[in-house]
């Protein structure tokens, strides 16, 4: 909380204070107003002075139009403080979280991180907002009107003045109550989120399955518990107007008995206490601003912190950049490497190859076998618990990102298209050359759909590509990791909606244009890694076998049991 208050309204400080001065100088106006009225009715009326009361009515109008113009002006100069704030505040946001490391995305969770980015920045804005608006404002008239009371009429005052306290320990009280139950609910609007992603993503299959009714169950069930903490949260909060007006109006009615009492023993005078009546109703109204501005402060303090544990985040990568590079004839190398996701059973234990620059490494096995871990390791996407990993002698873990990732071109399991032109999403944002994305997309065999679509290259896709078959998105995926000219290739089962002979065609391609490219094929079909350099066997988590396919029919069960499941006895050597 303190941080983003100090980093975030520090550069907008000098509007603030112009705001506060702007906010101060209208909030004394509406002080004036009964105390004029109260002087008008007990002063200046018995004298029976026309332009006297002329004057001070003109006074109050006065006094009125400067709190009203004053008032909008400050309140403007807020929202615009809080928004700019606001708008800072979450693109650093948007930026960390584009900078988290896997692991750390894993820790917090997608839809965490979607409900802090959207959720939890707007209550800041709108705490920020009203503690500008309302954080002067409601103390002065507060603070303003007590002194002004005590000075028009000591002993009432001082009965309002009793109502305080109670009220104190009892606001101390919800608060403590309260505020953790805020935290509470952003936590259920985060299993809300997650609920409606993964209906959204697997929409299709919800459809494809008539799961429609049960999804809409279970999204009842997270919808209502959200609901039960919001209201819980909601009534904890809400417990300070009602108690705060029963308090108060029983201060009010004390205060009209003793002051209809001294009235009528002329100890005081009408205007005295209209003034005062006036003055009580203005405190009230502080105090229920208080109450706002404290409910929402609380909102706001749950937001924050959940905004300022992603900011504050430090990845448990330790690189250091100076790292000796090692001479070595091999490009890559896994060295008895090991990792965990959950840190409790191996994902991958002890698995170990080299590559030599150019040549390819294919790697099969069941789902789940540990293959996609291997690239994620490879990228430094995760590190590993135990062994090393060097791409040219290098630790990978002390090659910076942006070095390190510019080395790859990649298409991941899974991965996705966006809502642009097919070139802009070969592309993705390098400024590669016209000539450069069509000859990826010839190399990908992704040349011929193109050009039998309107456009061709300049053909808009939709969100998640649905326009295309799975094929053709497979296709302009692979173009856009050949598109740079990648150091390393790596391909994530990226060809399982492809027909064998396009597959064919592709690797002739590959080996073709792309001879000096280190190469990784993630596959389950065996002809597509069959003409590697090198294959590896994975089968939960352990290297099982690695060689050439003719060594691994000779000495690998599982991969003659893949073969020839897949080919047949008679096609496989």
């Amino acid at each position: 909380m303190k941080q983003i208050f100090s980093k975030y309204l520090r550069p907008y400080i000098p509007r603030m204070s112009a705001g506060l001065i702007i906010k101060f100088t209208g909030t004394i106006m509406d002080l004036l107003l009964p105390w004029i009225l109260s002087y008008l009715i007990d002063d200046v009326v018995p004298k029976g002075s026309l332009s006297l009361i002329l004057w001070w009515g003109t006074s109050m109008l006065l006094c009125a139009a400067i709190a009203l113009v004053t008032n909008i002006v400050a309140n403007r100069m807020a929202s615009k403080v809080a928004q700019l704030t606001t708008q800072s505040l979450r693109h650093d946001l948007f930026a960390k979280i584009s900078n988290l490391t896997c692991s750390q995305l894993d820790k917090f969770g997608i839809p965490s991180l979607e409900s802090r980015l959207t959720t939890d920045t707007y209550n800041i804005h709108q705490m920020i907002g009203m503690i500008q608006r309302l954080g002067i404002r409601a103390p002065i008239l507060l603070l303003g009107g007590i002194c002004i009371t005590l000075a028009l009429e000591p002993v009432l005052a001082l009965v309002l003045i009793s109502t305080m306290p109670p009220l104190g320990i009892f606001i101390f009280y919800i608060s403590r109550k309260g505020i953790p139950l805020y935290g509470y609910l952003q936590k259920g609007i985060d299993a809300m989120v997650r609920t409606v992603r993964e209906n959204i993503t697997g929409i299709r299959v919800i459809k494809a399955l008539s799961k429609t009714e049960y999804e809409c169950s279970r999204f009842s069930g997270v919808n209502e518990e959200v609901v039960r903490r919001e209201k819980k949260a909601g009534i904890t909060m809400a417990l300070t107007n009602p108690i705060m007006n029963l308090t108060l109006n029983i201060g009010l009615t004390a205060v009209i008995a003793v002051g209809a009492w001294r009235v009528n023993s002329g100890i005081t005078q009408p205007g005295k206490i209209l003034a005062f009546l006036t003055y009580f109703t203005i405190i009230l109204n502080a105090l229920m601003s208080i109450n706002r501005m404290f409910m929402m402060f609380s909102k706001g303090s749950a937001s924050a912190a959940r905004i300022t544990e992603v900011l504050n985040s430090r990845s448990d990568e330790k690189a250091d950049f100076s790292s000796e590079c090692k001479t070595e004839d091999d490009y890559i190398v896994f060295d008895n490497v090991s990792f965990s996701y959950q840190k409790a059973k191996d994902n991958i234990t002890d698995i170990s190859f080299r590559l030599k620059k150019g040549e390819t490494l294919g790697i099969i096995g069941a789902t789940g076998s540990g293959k996609s871990t291997v690239i994620n390791l490879l990228m430094n996407l995760y590190s590993p618990d135990r062994g090393e990993i060097r791409i040219g002698g290098r630790n990978v873990g002390t090659i910076p990102h942006n070095e390190l990732y510019k080395m790859f071109g990649v298409v991941f399991q899974g991965d996705i298209l966006f809502g642009d032109t097919i070139a802009e999403n070969i592309d993705f944002g390098r400024g590669l050359p016209r000539e450069q994305i069509d000859f990826a997309a010839q190399c990908a065999q992704a040349k011929e759909f193109i050009d039998s679509v309107p456009g061709g290259l300049d053909y808009r896709l939709t969100s998640k590509a649905t326009n295309l078959s799975g094929g053709q998105k497979q296709r302009v995926l692979i173009a856009r990791a050949l598109a740079a000219h990648p150091d390393i290739l790596i391909l994530d089962d990226s060809s399982s909606a492809l027909d064998y002979r396009t597959d064919a065609k592709l690797r002739a391609a590959l080996r073709g244009q792309f001879s000096g490219t280190t190469t990784i094929v993630v596959a389950q079909r065996i002809s597509s890694v069959m003409q590697a350099n090198h294959i590896l066997v994975l089968d939960d988590g352990k290297a099982i076998g690695y060689g050439t396919h003719e060594e691994l029919m000779k000495t690998c069960d599982l991969y003659r049991e893949i073969g020839i499941s897949q080919i047949g006895g008679d096609n496989i050597a």
